[in-house]
């Protein structure tokens, strides 16, 4: 993988895209066979995650894919991040409902987490950069779109139609202020946790109508977009030459 890195950084992101999407959807209908929610997908998630960590560890590519942490004294700058952890909330919002068997509820959550952690690095951090190097704004639409697009990928998994377009329409929205923010701070982190929260927080949601479902929809677009347009009203911060934040550990 590091010589398709090397030679072309785009490939490499579409060949990590192609094994992500391929993977997760065989290993969700594994562990729907088997009868267990989730269990091959939290294995599958666990294990991708920590070679997609060690291989930027071992790259030293921690500063550039932003693994590294947000100063405390910007936080204020980012009005402390509570419009992301509104969004990261929106599961909640109808009240909490436990769905699934005590195993299985564990093992949803831990999957989400990972998914999380897994999209930001390869959408905001492969792709996102390896496009980045050519055009800017080119890099912004396509990693913010192919984010939502993907989640198209819920259809194979039984999901309604209606569901699915209001998904992949909020999760371009969302895509584009973590690609935002992560120009501005530097820093994947903020994306990763409100990512890995709002999936993991999807186990304990209830179910919902047509006309709930567009509402939240909608007040995650407009959150989302309100957000992305004050931070890029500030200058643009870099990790990379600040070693002591980085997960270097």
């Amino acid at each position: 993988m590091t010589n398709i890195f090397k030679k072309n950084p785009l490939a490499f992101a579409l060949v990590w895209i192609a094994i992500y999407v391929v993977l997760f959807s065989l290993a969700d209908s594994l562990s729907d066979s088997v009868g267990i929610r989730s269990c091959f997908s939290a294995m599958l998630g666990g294990a991708i995650s920590f070679l997609l960590f060690r291989w930027i560890r071992r790259n030293e590519l921690q500063s550039y894919y932003g693994l590294c942490n947000v100063a405390r004294g910007d936080f204020k700058r980012y009005l402390f991040f509570i419009p992301l952890i509104i969004i990261a909330s929106v599961n909640l919002w109808g009240g909490v409902t436990i769905r699934y068997p005590p195993l299985e509820t564990i093992l949803v959550f831990v999957t989400m987490l990972f998914v999380g952690f897994i999209e930001e690095v390869i959408f905001r951090g492969f792709l996102f950069k390896a496009i980045l190097q050519k055009r800017a704004r080119l890099a912004i639409i396509i990693s913010s779109v192919t984010f939502g697009i993907g989640h198209s990928v819920n259809l194979l998994n039984g999901a309604e139609y209606w569901q699915t377009f209001l998904q992949i329409g909020y999760a371009i929205a969302i895509g584009y202020l973590f690609t935002i923010l992560f120009i501005k701070t530097g820093s994947l982190l903020p994306g990763i946790f409100t990512h890995g929260v709002l999936n993991a927080f999807s186990v304990f949601s209830g179910q919902s109508t047509f006309e709930q479902d567009t509402v939240v929809s909608v007040v995650l677009i407009l959150i989302s977009l309100g957000y992305a347009a004050f931070l890029k009203r500030l200058p643009q911060k870099t990790c990379a030459s600040d070693k002591q934040h980085c997960l270097d550990q």
